[in-house]
């Protein structure tokens, strides 16, 4: 990545938006790899790259913008991601209109940021919303539906809402199951979540046999 970062910059400019990918990759991986400092100054480079070359709306500078506030996020600046990812949705509404999968994984993000943030009831309309918009493009029973179910019953959880998460968590396992078979990771970890379920609601004899 760092080779590919050079020839970018050698034949097309520290200015140009492939150099700006370039960085952002880059910055995707150290962050992958807990390098967090080292991520930071990279996808703030190339969020000004993008915003100069590009224009302010481009979706291009959603994606940094998201990218950026993951950053913001583990290290716990909440407050300065916040602005970003309300930006980076707004774009995404804008460039792609409200029902796009772009728009649903730009509500999961805020949402999860809510979450972390212990305002659930703001959290919760958002993860529906993403969720019907994956609903109604991939259809019920896709993974990434799954996923979202998944986030919506995790929300549930911690908000003390158990008798709403179970029935979420319990229709993601099964699509999952579907989808790529019972002995795939993915069902792995949803079995884990509904056996958490299970235990925080003193039913150890049904969580058992899924842990």
């Amino acid at each position: 990545m760092r080779r590919a970062l050079l020839i970018f910059e050698k034949s097309l400019g520290p200015n140009h938006p492939s150099f700006a990918m370039s960085l952002n990759n880059l910055a995707d991986l150290l962050r992958g790899t807990n390098r967090l400092s080292e991520a930071e100054p990279l996808f703030r480079q190339a969020l000004a790259i993008d915003e100069q070359s590009l224009g302010s709306e481009h979706p291009h500078v959603a994606i940094c913008l998201n990218n950026l506030a993951l950053v913001l996020q583990a290290t716990n600046r909440m407050s300065e991601a916040e602005p970003l990812l309300r930006r980076a949705l707004s774009i995404e509404e804008r460039s792609f209109g409200p029902e796009h999968p772009n728009v649903a994984r730009a509500l999961g993000n805020l949402a999860e940021l809510f979450r972390d943030t212990n305002r659930f009831g703001e959290a919760e309309p958002l993860l529906c919303r993403a969720l019907e918009i994956d609903e109604q493009n991939c259809g019920p029973d896709h993974p990434r539906v799954a996923v979202r179910l998944n986030s919506l019953a995790q929300l549930c959880r911690v908000a003390s809402q158990s008798n709403k998460a179970e029935p979420l968590l319990r229709r993601a396992l099964a699509i999952d199951e579907k989808s790529y078979g019972p002995e795939h990771p993915h069902v792995a970890m949803r079995l884990n979540n509904l056996a958490t379920l299970l235990q925080d609601t003193n039913r150890p004899g049904e969580a058992e046999p899924l842990s």
